[in-house]
């Protein structure tokens, strides 16, 4: 049955779109074993290497460190959709949409939300990786779910930013080198690997105010895993984490969904 309203066509492109990338997945499944070979590399690499040379007061390193894993992949999972557009305008698939009946904005939506499902696969991953070297969850059943929602809430919204990105670069090989600049200060200066009051004093001010420690400290906290006695911050993103990732998400997907569709349309219109 054809879809006759504009809304109810809206949402059949987009998830024509959807189903698309994550047919591409499937039919090349060397992306998601390497996406999903990452996260489980750091998990035992931090555990085991690094581990035994970190100490946190009042918890073990595993369970301080896990929450700083889940956000590192998710933001850096975010930078395939950046590296996808700009491959599928270098091989022009975007000339081929444009002789389509289709929404621009579905284009975009598709990409995000077959990224989406790759992140969560990795969480899912991530989480069983965890529970083999030692971590655990030590709050209840909705704080888990909730702290994986904040997870894919902001990974979403860093899929549209690199979205922008990948179509604003003029080749795929580029957007590496951005997103490496962009999200590496993002995730190691932060409190995901070492508590922020061990850095030195200016590194420790980009830290408490960096958005991917607040949703660092968030899924700590959703997930039970603060370490006793552990100072959680004077900034008030880190004393409202939860609150913090909603809105820095939110301001995100607005900002960069519209500038996104936007700079789609002018490409597609060339």
């Amino acid at each position: 049955m054809v879809p006759t309203s504009p809304l109810a066509r809206f949402m059949s492109d987009g998830w024509i779109a959807t189903r698309r990338n994550l047919i591409k997945i499937k039919r090349v499944p060397d992306i998601l074993v390497f996406t999903l070979l990452q996260p489980i590399m750091f998990v035992l690499l931090f555990t085991y290497v690094y581990g035994g040379a970190i100490q946190i007061p009042g918890s073990n390193y595993t369970e301080f460190l896990m929450a700083g894993i889940f956000a590192q992949t998710v933001v850096f999972g975010a930078t395939y959709s950046g590296s996808a557009m700009a491959q599928d305008l270098k091989d022009g698939i975007i000339d081929r949409f444009r002789t389509l009946p289709m929404s621009n904005a579905t284009v975009l939506i598709g990409r995000t939300n077959g990224d989406l499902a790759i992140n969560l696969l990795s969480v899912i991953v991530m989480m069983v990786t965890g529970f083999i070297v030692g971590w655990r969850i030590n709050s209840g059943p909705l704080q888990a779910v909730a702290a994986v929602a904040l997870l894919l809430l902001f990974s979403y919204a860093m899929s549209w930013v690199m979205a922008f990105i990948g179509m604003s670069v003029r080749s795929p090989e580029v957007i590496n080198n951005v997103s490496f600049i962009l999200l590496f200060p993002l995730t190691f200066v932060s409190n995901a690997f070492v508590p922020a009051d061990t850095l030195p004093t200016p590194l420790r001010i980009f830290a408490e105010w960096n958005p991917v420690s607040a949703l660092v400290q968030a899924v700590r906290e959703l997930f039970g895993n603060v370490p006793a006695g552990t100072p959680v911050g004077d900034t008030w993103m880190q004393q409202n984490a939860p609150a913090a990732v909603v809105i820095g998400a939110a301001l995100l997907l607005v900002i960069f969904v519209p500038l996104a569709i936007s700079k789609f349309s002018r490409i597609a219109s060339r």
